[in-house]
């Protein structure tokens, strides 16, 4: 199953670091039968995309709980086996949880298909949507205009091999 795990740059680091995504479990999204549901679509791109969207808005939570941390999205796209990857039945309800998994253990970031991060430019508008997120949850319009304005942004796709120049180490 591919799934999609949110992070933030000082995370990815710190995977590339230890070798792994974790410890588990981890949260991460997929194409599940809740997001079918959510997105309406018989398309597994378009599904896809939609789990890596709904990724991309955990790393803007992610962010805003790390304020030191460069503001652009990261997801890191991984294969993981089906039986270690399931959706949990008492958040099926929450609209906030389309999508969502949870990944028991630790994934080796070898495993890693992609990673996809925002460009440099995307920072103002993902500063901003970092900074509306808390009044867009409480139902204010113009602060999820302004975090919707944050998906105007295509996260860039990365080979797992790019992820020292990502972070900085250059290795």
């Amino acid at each position: 199953m591919r799934v999609y795990v949110p992070l933030t740059l000082p995370g990815l680091a710190e995977a590339h670091k230890t070798g792994e995504l974790g410890p588990g479990p981890l949260v991460a999204y997929a194409v599940t039968p809740g997001l079918r549901e959510w997105y309406l679509s018989d398309d597994i791109e378009e599904l896809e995309y939609a789990a890596l969207s709904r990724a991309a808005l955990a790393s803007l939570r992610l962010l805003s709980a790390d304020p030191g941390a460069a503001r652009r999205r990261v997801v890191v796209a991984v294969d993981v086996p089906d039986r270690t990857a399931a959706a949990d039945p008492d958040r099926g309800l929450d609209p906030a949880a389309p999508g969502e998994v949870r990944v028991t253990g630790a994934v080796p970031l070898a495993k890693a298909a992609a990673v996809h991060v925002d460009a440099e430019e995307a920072g103002s508008d993902v500063t901003a949507a970092v900074a509306a997120l808390a009044a867009a949850d409480g139902g204010d319009d113009d602060a999820q205009f302004v975090v919707d304005g944050a998906e105007d942004h295509e996260l860039l796709w990365f080979a797992r091999q790019e992820i020292p120049n990502l972070v900085g180490t250059g290795d």
